[in-house]
């Protein structure tokens, strides 16, 4: 009997493809001759392979490729990270720092559309310990520095465009709190802070603004799209004379009321962050209302300004529970710290300083200088027993951190000294650059006290 070749056949599909069928099933029709097929079997290999190599040759990296924070979300390793034994914790063997946080080059998302769902962090720690590593400052590299309140962060980065020993030395205009720091040969910046570029990401920006805004903004501010490679820094201090140093800012009148406190798209809400008083300012509040608001941002506040706030859902507080968005944000803070490629501690300064230095291969033209006596540190000492209680459980996941990055920093002192054929000379002449001209002295912890001003 003949058979019917013209007949159709329709076969239901029970699987994920059905869906991306129009009506959930396979049409099945006359075959055509095998050399036909093989010539359109043929064509469509070498469309696949000429598409895999053109996606992957113009496709940004940080696109294309699943981020860090796309494996945290999905996994639930990350509640245990902190408990991870600290060699394995802060990347020297490269547990962490391999590509961290969504590659190691720099090309964040240009969209306009709801930022900072694939976060960059840049360059790991990792990456410069390269003994052919350079920091480029003729090319696309950018420093990028992150600034917690209270940390010493004003000075130390008054003295990245003052006093580092550059080809081309920031050049910084009177009555203004602005530099200009450009790389050697071109009018584009390779510092971006405070003072070289502003707070173009929000005042005092935190890890999950920065690294989903920095690179737009550069973009914008120079008028191109470039691909560059980023180096986080940023400052820690003691948690509870920084917290009791922000008390006495705020108590004096300061306050931040222009920080967005962006994440995943949008600003937190006054119902996610209500504020602690009424009318312009806090002045003259005392210490116990100040550690009594449950949303006042002191709290803890290195480790918030560290972590990436996408994995424990914003300032939503009711997205998880309380003790698991603690372990979370701690676990968070502490990988993108030792992914930094760099980090100071204030009570460490001299440390500090020979990191900095050894890891980009630049000098400061003066000395750090410690002076542990500090009016915080003198208002610590006169605390109650009830009151040290209460700050100290307040900022609990600080001095966690804290530990950390007191282990870590002396771990990447040691590997840089073990290195360093005349690190005896060099440590006891840090700053000593005779030839550079109109240096200022740097008392780094003189300066953590700075004036007052709503947007130290």
């Amino acid at each position: 009997m003949p058979v019917d070749m013209h007949k159709n056949v329709s076969v239901q599909v029970d699987s994920d493809f059905a869906l991306l069928l129009p009506s959930g099933v396979y049409e099945i029709k006359k075959m055509e001759p095998r050399s036909k097929i093989r010539t359109i079997i043929v064509f469509c290999l070498f469309l696949a392979i000429a598409g895999i190599i053109g996606f992957g040759y113009f496709c940004q990296d940080q696109v294309c490729a699943l981020s860090k924070r796309a494996v945290i979300l999905q996994s639930s390793d990350m509640l245990t990270y902190n408990e991870l034994p600290l060699h394995q914790a802060n990347g020297i063997n490269g547990n962490i720092n391999s590509n961290s946080n969504g590659g190691i080059t720099a090309m964040a998302s240009k969209s306009s559309a709801p930022q900072n769902i694939i976060a960059n962090a840049g360059l790991s720690y990792e990456d410069v310990l390269n003994d052919d590593f350079q920091f480029d400052m003729d090319g696309h590299d950018v420093m990028v520095f992150l600034h917690i309140q209270k940390t010493g962060g004003t000075s130390f980065g008054r003295h990245l465009v003052r006093d580092l020993d550059l080809k081309r030395p920031c050049e910084c205009q009177r009555q203004r709190k602005r530099c200009y720091c450009f790389r050697p040969h071109r009018n584009e910046n390779w510092l971006f802070s405070r003072y070289s570029t502003g707070w173009k990401c929000g005042l005092h920006a935190d890890w999950t603004e920065l690294t989903s805004c920095v690179d737009v903004e550069l973009d914008k501010n120079e008028g191109e799209t470039a691909k560059r490679r980023y180096f986080y820094i940023s400052l820690l201090r003691e948690p509870i004379s920084r917290y009791m140093s922000e008390y006495r800012h705020v108590r004096r009148g300061a306050t931040w009321k222009g920080s967005r406190h962006w994440c995943l798209g949008r600003q937190a809400t006054a119902a996610e962050l209500p504020p602690c008083y009424k009318g312009k300012d806090w002045l003259d509040v005392d210490l116990d209302q100040f550690a009594g608001c449950a949303s006042n941002l002191a709290a803890n506040r290195q480790t918030r300004m560290l972590a990436d706030l996408a994995l424990v859902g914003c300032y939503n507080k009711s997205s998880m529970p309380a003790h698991e968005r603690d372990r979370v944000m701690l676990a968070s803070a502490k990988r993108n710290l030792a992914a930094m490629a760099y980090f100071g501690l204030t009570e460490y300064q001299k440390m500090s300083q020979y990191i900095f230095e050894e890891t980009f291969n630049l000098r400061f033209a003066i000395p750090f200088e410690q002076h542990n006596a500090t009016i915080s540190a003198t208002a610590v000492q006169n605390l109650r027993s009830d009151q040290r209680h209460r700050i100290e459980k307040l900022n609990s996941l600080d001095i966690e951190l804290y530990a950390f990055a007191k282990n870590l920093l002396f771990q990447r002192f040691e590997h840089l000294k073990a290195k360093d054929a005349n690190f005896e000379q060099r440590y006891a002449n840090l700053g000593n650059i005779f030839y550079k001209q109109g240096v200022t002295e740097f008392n780094w912890d003189s300066n953590v006290e700075d004036g007052l001003s709503t947007d130290h």
